[in-house]
């Protein structure tokens, strides 16, 4: 299991590169949300209370992507641009999570943070996943990259998303801080960016 100084480590290194790779990449972000902005007639930058470490909420930030309407799950392209749509499967909306690390809401590495309803309603040893700061990426992330693609395809997206998806978050997340090591972060790091 995660201990307290791996943690501690796991948070250093967050700040460290995140102030590394912060100055290369802030005008390709400053570049993305003016495109968004134009591309969706709001605000280019999109924020959201997530449930974090311990269960406290947090606002993520993202490149907006959808324009106005009802945004049901596995219908999320319906109200996308194909700019939006490429933003969303490149993964370029996430960008601005950069900020969400330097601030200390986020690591580069960890379950992704989920709406109310979701983590913070976890029970017994599935609580463990609260432990760490959700990611940007991680295991569960690679596994279900395209998980956009799988919800459009099932007839009820909310119930195939609580019942098979999410359960199985939950198991991958758990196995992910019960085995936690630093080189384990850097290999999905490493993954998440040659998209393997």
């Amino acid at each position: 299991m995660i201990t307290k100084t791996q943690l501690q480590v796991k948070h250093l290194f967050d700040v460290v590169l995140v102030i590394i790779v912060m100055p290369l990449i802030i005008v390709p972000i400053l570049i993305l949300v003016i495109i968004a902005t134009i591309d969706t007639k709001k605000i280019g930058i999109f924020s959201q209370y997530r449930v974090g470490q311990h269960g406290k909420l947090f606002k993520i930030y993202k490149i907006r992507t959808l324009k106005d309407g009802e945004h049901q799950l596995g219908h999320f392209d319906q109200y996308a641009s194909p700019i939006g749509k490429f933003f969303r499967r490149t993964k370029l909306n996430e960008f601005p999570q950069l900020f969400n690390i330097l601030i200390g809401d986020m690591s580069f590495v960890g379950p992704r943070p989920d709406l109310q309803g979701f983590a913070d309603e976890l029970k017994g040893d599935d609580r463990i996943i609260l432990k760490v700061k959700p990611g940007i990426t991680g295991p569960a992330s690679l596994k279900y990259r395209n998980e956009e693609y799988v919800l459009e395809r099932q007839k009820d997206p909310d119930h195939y998303n609580r019942t098979i998806i999410w359960v199985d978050k939950v198991k991958i997340n758990k196995k992910y801080v019960m085995n936690y090591s630093f080189c384990l972060d850097l290999k999905l790091i490493l993954k998440s960016t040659l998209n393997k």
